[in-house]
């Protein structure tokens, strides 16, 4: 380990000084190109950015659209119209819901992989409260949808280096998921 470590280090000073003292122009001349990139184009030039993390602001963004918010619905007409939950869960929601989902691990190091997913959706409340003044709102009742989501899977860690192993374990883990949504009490259709 101690060769490894002083030939490296060796091998870094090396480097640095040869690059250093050898004209060539890479660093500092594409930090001047990128400068008169931007002062030509008003704008800095193209950074390249990982796909793992655009990735993580797309998936950060449909979340937000998808599941973070709160619907308001129009008055339920009618007596005895049915007032109960009609929307379980997605797999897709239970899946971002997982709080070992997007723990993907390092590659080569550490991957972890997620494969023959089961699961079952059982809802736990349904209940329609009154009617009340909810700011941003005005006159409605909150509708809570509450579910209790079971997923099996299999989990399955693998490693390259440096010690190569492969583990695969059943796994179940619960998830629970709110549907709550506003009814309003009155007033003219939303569109």
């Amino acid at each position: 380990m101690q060769k490894f470590v002083k030939r490296f280090v060796l091998l870094t000073i090396l480097g640095a000084t040869v690059f250093s003292s050898s004209g060539c122009l890479l660093a500092r001349g594409f930090a001047q190109t990128a400068l008169v990139f931007s002062q030509f184009w008003v704008t800095i030039a193209p950074i390249p950015v990982s796909v793992v993390f655009s990735q993580e602001i797309e998936d950060t963004y449909d979340i937000e659209e998808r599941y973070k918010k709160v619907p308001i619905l129009d008055p339920v007409e009618g007596e005895h119209a049915p007032l109960f939950c009609l929307d379980p869960p997605s797999l897709n929601e239970i899946m971002h819901a997982l709080p070992t989902q997007g723990k993907g691990g390092l590659a080569i190091l550490a991957e972890t992989h997620i494969n023959n997913v089961r699961y079952t959706v059982e809802p736990i409340v349904d209940k329609v409260g009154d009617c009340r003044f909810i700011p941003m709102v005005g006159p409605a009742r909150l509708h809570k949808c509450h579910y209790k989501c079971t997923v099996y899977y299999e989990k399955k860690i693998l490693s390259y280096w440096p010690v190569p192993f492969t583990h695969t374990d059943e796994t179940q883990e619960v998830v629970y998921i709110d549907h709550d949504h506003f009814i309003r009490c009155a007033g003219p259709a939303t569109n």
